[in-house]
């Protein structure tokens, strides 16, 4: 997905468990079987901490210079660590040029991640920086068409109010990066 929406040829990618690991930029042009090979060397994965995930990605982020916005799609297969520490996470991150698309794959009714798209404006964060939606057991079974439909859902309307608050500016839109 990362690779169809990316505009420099690199997708920055962050695994995490009970912790973040640094991120790995895998090239769009050689992105097949990466994954499961780097997620194989990591051995087993523990638990599910999204702060420390998001944590990592906005350090990425804010020290790769980067002035545009960046769409992070955000896969997971179940809930975290510490709700309270994502949520706190997600909503400080409101304030940056970071668009948090999460995917929940597997069973789980994900009650949390709907929870983070849905924390209130402008009580809980300065705008709507989050989009959800559930993947299923089998996301390959998902129409091309309709995944980025759920993908991109969410994100123009970002766009126009992260514009309006001064986040991101028109002229930085022109180019998106995927992260």
């Amino acid at each position: 997905m990362a690779a169809t929406l990316d505009d420099d040829g690199i997708v920055p990618t962050v695994f995490f468990d009970t912790d973040a690991y640094v991120a790995v930029d895998i090239s769009v042009d050689r992105y097949e079987g990466r994954i499961a090979q780097l997620h194989d060397a990591l051995g087993h994965m523990g638990t599910t901490n999204y702060a420390a995930a998001m944590d990592e990605v906005i350090t990425h982020y804010l020290d790769s210079g980067a002035s545009g916005p960046a769409f992070v799609i955000f896969q997971t297969d179940g809930s975290p660590d510490s709700r309270r520490a994502a949520e706190q996470t997600l909503c400080k991150a409101a304030k940056l040029p970071i668009f948090w698309q999460f995917i929940g794959y597997g069973d789980d009714e994900f009650r949390f991640l709907r929870k983070l798209d849905e924390l209130a404006v402008p009580r809980k964060r300065i705008v709507d920086n989050a989009g959800f939606f559930a993947a299923g057991k089998d996301p390959r079974l998902i129409p091309d068409g309709v995944l980025y439909g759920r993908l991109m859902a969410e994100y123009p309307e970002w766009l126009r109010a992260a514009s309006a608050a001064g986040i991101v500016g028109w002229p930085a839109c022109t180019g998106h990066r995927a992260a």
